[in-house]
């Protein structure tokens, strides 16, 4: 018996078995590693959290099978492989990759860091929030700048923030930003980077670049070979369907990777993300696949939208921002009695809802009722 057969049939299948034994009805091993989770279980579509509605690729979920033999070993190993191979692709040093339990960790990692007494965080408003979350127990002083009418990072604005002081600032740029969508010119971004003083520090939040089509963005890696004040965060929860396994990477200077790497937990990356990272990096099948899914809803929304009249942003990810008529808890309400689940607020946005892409069929029976809420008057 092969080792991967050995697994399906002894080790998840006993896993499942066990669940039995307490009084739970045995799972599927497929529901277990091939089920995309497009619902919950109360039968609700997820379209809330920019999630990859495919689920992982075939090779990562057989990489997954394989990797739960070794799930009693310390991954150090493991992770070193995983870092070896993101490094070759990027052309770094391995020295200049940073590994987390998601991208997230990896903002944390950067705002610990850069922490300092009379130091300013600078950041758009709105745009992705774990930032904020983190600066809380630090001594950041917190400046939030408005998006321009654009739906861009107002980097003018931005820079006379960070620089004006001459103290320490770290400033968090999401491009595509979170929860617009939209995205701010590389080259502007470019532009600042190189002028900016030592004392500026870059983090450029790259999670849904894979899914732009615009070409006046692009990633800012190329600035780490130069400055030691830029750090290029990536993940693997979107266009590879991992949101759930917890992986992501931080690249920038040696000096400034060896300083996250302070801030890091110890084996903060399992054995299972690493494997399915590793199957699935630069799967040139599932992006192009990802990409034509998430491109044919978004289509079919921007259709429906604009047929209602409802405002919308432009959008360069897998979600996008689009206006509502009411109140948006009740809205978000009525969508879930409807089998959806969308948005949370994102202030001071608060009659905009973010929606997710799902998969064609989800969006096709989305947009019905939204046409079903304006004949109903709601929207």
């Amino acid at each position: 018996m092969h080792r991967r057969d050995f697994i399906k049939a002894g080790a998840v299948s006993g896993l499942v078995a066990g669940t039995g034994a307490l009084g739970v009805s045995p799972t599927p091993v497929s529901a277990l590693m091939g089920a995309p989770g497009r619902r919950t279980s109360s039968g609700a579509v997820r379209l809330n959290s920019n999630e990859n509605p495919l689920g992982i690729s075939p090779a990562a979920r057989d990489a997954v099978i394989d990797a739960i033999s070794i799930a009693n070993r310390y991954p150090s190993d493991q992770q070193a492989e995983l870092v070896a191979k993101l490094a070759a692709a990027h052309e770094v040093a391995e020295n200049q990759v940073v590994v987390g339990t998601g991208s997230a960790e990896v903002l944390q990692m950067v705002v610990q860091a850069y922490a300092a007494p009379r130091a300013k965080l600078v950041m758009a408003d709105p745009t992705y929030e774990a930032v904020t979350n983190y600066q809380r127990t630090e001594a950041y002083e917190l400046v939030k700048v408005p998006l321009t009418a654009n739906q861009e990072h107002d980097l003018d604005r931005m820079r006379e923030a960070a620089e004006s002081s001459g103290h320490p600032a770290l400033v968090y740029l999401c491009n595509p930003n979170n929860p617009t969508a939209t995205i701010t010119p590389s080259a502007s971004i470019d532009a600042w980077i190189a002028d900016a003083p030592e004392h500026v520090f870059f983090l450029s939040d790259e999670a849904y670049i894979e899914y732009v089509e615009d070409d006046r963005m692009w990633s800012s890696l190329p600035w780490i070979h130069r400055k030691r004040n830029v750090v290029v965060v990536k993940t693997f929860s979107k266009i590879y369907g991992m949101a759930g396994l917890r992986l992501g990477y931080g690249i920038a200077h040696p000096d400034t990777a060896a300083r996250l790497t302070d801030f890091a937990s110890r084996n903060n990356i399992n054995q299972i993300a690493i494997a399915a990272a590793g199957a699935s990096f630069r799967d040139e099948q599932l992006i192009a696949k990802s990409r034509e899914v998430n491109h044919q809803s978004r289509e079919m929304v921007e259709a429906t939208l604009d047929e209602l009249g409802l405002e919308r942003m432009p959008t360069q990810a897998n979600f996008l921002m689009h206006r509502i008529n009411g109140d948006l808890a009740t809205y978000r309400n009525r969508m879930a009695d409807a089998g959806f689940l969308v948005g949370r607020d994102f202030p001071p946005k608060l009659d905009w809802n973010r929606l997710s892409f799902g998969l064609p069929e989800d969006m096709g029976r989305f947009c019905e009722t939204l046409r079903d809420f304006r004949n109903k008057g709601w929207i």
